[in-house]
């Protein structure tokens, strides 16, 4: 393996840091509801922040498959925005410092990687790295955002129910990093959202929001959620505006709700991906129409 050092660069001037907790946003396989982006632009723009290291996204991304944007005006290229990915440091509203590593999954040099992350984390005394995801799930968005807590030892995911024994599914960097992490005895978890699987091809700020919450908990930080509560409530107006038009999608959606309410019951646990085998509806099922217009709106709000 080359070094991984090689990989990054660091800020002429690091600051000194106290035990800071490293958040991951890093995209894998699925990003439902794009909840990873809308967590990450929000503590971006809510938050004072500067970089601490940058990587080479030239040697870690396939540009092909993930084609940076370049605008063109009138008779010239005007700009170029070439992939980022960093790690920032961030001061949460009582001025804690915290660490954001966000930018695209890398297609290459996993291992390379995350062993570059591994020194980095070394080198900055990281003390707990908190990984962040979303998933589509047969849950109805008129329900609280449920969530999927693991970690590199039980006692961090204590307070969480687990929801289902085992299953294996693509890999993901954020994974590979918990993994190796917890395999060196560092203090790793994540969150995966539970994401309406219909409504999973649109943003779905109630999935930041809820991840946010459990960052929080989890790290003893202050991330105001106030900005994406709003953009939240319109989308839930939306989409409860479009479930009132068709009632093949309406009857869908009650089925849903009984199946999230019988299975939670008075204890409030967290909805499974699939109750004891039972059929569950697909996503055709629930309508694509509902999928197209909520696209349709972020497209009409970008």
């Amino acid at each position: 393996m080359l070094d991984p050092h090689d990989l990054y660069s660091l800020d002429p001037n690091l600051p000194e840091l106290t035990d800071p907790v490293l958040v991951s946003t890093l995209p894998g396989f699925v990003d439902a509801g794009s909840a990873g982006r809308l967590v990450t632009r929000h503590l971006l723009d809510s938050l004072p922040h500067r970089f601490l290291a940058t990587f080479d996204a030239d040697q870690l991304v396939d540009h092909r498959s993930h084609r940076p944007a370049m605008t063109f005006v009138e008779d010239h290229w005007d700009s170029y925005s070439p992939h980022l990915l960093a790690i920032h440091l961030l001061e949460d509203a009582d001025g804690t410092q915290f660490l954001l590593l966000a930018g695209p999954e890398p297609d290459y040099q996993w291992k390379r990687f995350t062993s570059a992350v591994e020194q980095l984390i070394e080198r900055f005394g990281v003390r707990l790295t908190i990984g962040t995801n979303a998933i589509p799930m047969t849950v109805p968005h008129t329900r609280p955002t449920g969530l999927t807590a693991h970690g590199s030892r039980k006692e961090l995911v204590s307070e969480y129910e687990p929801w289902l024994s085992t299953v294996q599914v693509p890999g993901s960097v954020g994974a590979l990093l918990e993994y190796r992490l917890g395999l060196a005895g560092r203090d790793a978890m994540g969150f995966a959202a539970h994401v309406p699987h219909y409504v999973a091809q649109a943003e779905y700020p109630a999935a930041a929001i809820a991840l946010l919450g459990a960052i929080e908990r989890a790290a003893g930080l202050s991330l105001s959620a106030d900005a994406l509560a709003t953009v939240a409530e319109v989308t839930r107006v939306k989409i409860d505006e479009q479930v009132e038009r068709s009632s093949e999608v309406a009857s869908v959606v009650r089925a849903l709700e009984e199946q999230y309410d019988s299975y939670t019951g008075p204890a409030g646990r967290s909805p499974m991906m699939a109750l004891d085998g039972e059929a569950l509806p697909s996503a055709d099922e629930l309508g694509a129409e509902l999928e197209q217009f909520l696209a349709e709106q972020n497209r009409r709000d970008d």
